[in-house]
């Protein structure tokens, strides 16, 4: 089967910061709003199997500000990328994802009872997002396209969300540079043999 780890993460109008090649003591200052509500929330798969090219799947949720508009997932949304995965890898799963109240929901939880012939859930520990190679996918995202941006408004950063997360679906070395950067293998170690006295 599969390893598939998930994780969200949102981004709003105001973008992040990152280092500039301008000279030392001569920050470039760009004003933005950073105001409204608009706002792309991200839930990722990082798909992983020894021998196997990493898949990257993904989902996008645009909030506008709008009354009564949802402002996460649903567990619905969840449960339709996690089967969507499922049909596209063709083999059982082995989601790993944290403790979000969403993921313990109990429709979620009759949802993964009901399919455990091919889904098997593991639990990240609390605070713990170094062992999420979706999280280094996020960062990736936000130290590229979206970095140091004039965001316009929610259909501009959707946009460059949306390029971001398919630069990483197209090179496989970038989710396999994230999962090296936890520190997880996916094969276990080999024995080492023992020291002999001389």
């Amino acid at each position: 089967g599969w390893v598939v780890f998930e994780d969200e993460a949102g981004q709003t109008l105001r973008p992040p910061r990152v280092t500039s090649w301008s000279l030392r003591g001569r920050s470039p200052v760009v004003r933005v709003r950073g105001s409204g509500s608009g706002r792309v929330s991200i839930a990722g798969l990082a798909c992983y199997r020894p021998g196997q090219v990493p898949r990257w799947f993904y989902r996008l949720r645009e909030h506008r500000g709008r009354r009564g508009e949802p402002k996460a997932f649903l567990w619905t949304e969840y449960r339709d990328l996690i089967v969507a995965a499922h049909r596209r890898l063709g083999r059982p799963i082995v989601l790993v994802w944290d403790n979000l109240n969403i993921h313990r929901c109990a429709e979620m939880l009759a949802f993964i009872a009901a399919n455990a012939l091919w889904l098997t859930v593991i639990r990240l520990p609390s605070y713990s997002p170094e062992l999420n190679p979706v999280e280094g996918v996020w960062s990736l995202l936000k130290r590229g396209e979206i970095a140091n941006r004039v965001l316009v408004d929610v259909d501009h950063l959707t946009g460059l969300v949306r390029h971001g997360l398919r630069r990483v679906g197209r090179r496989p070395d970038l989710p396999e540079g994230c999962l090296a950067g936890t520190g997880l293998t996916l094969t276990p170690p080999h024995d080492q043999p023992a020291d002999l006295a001389h």
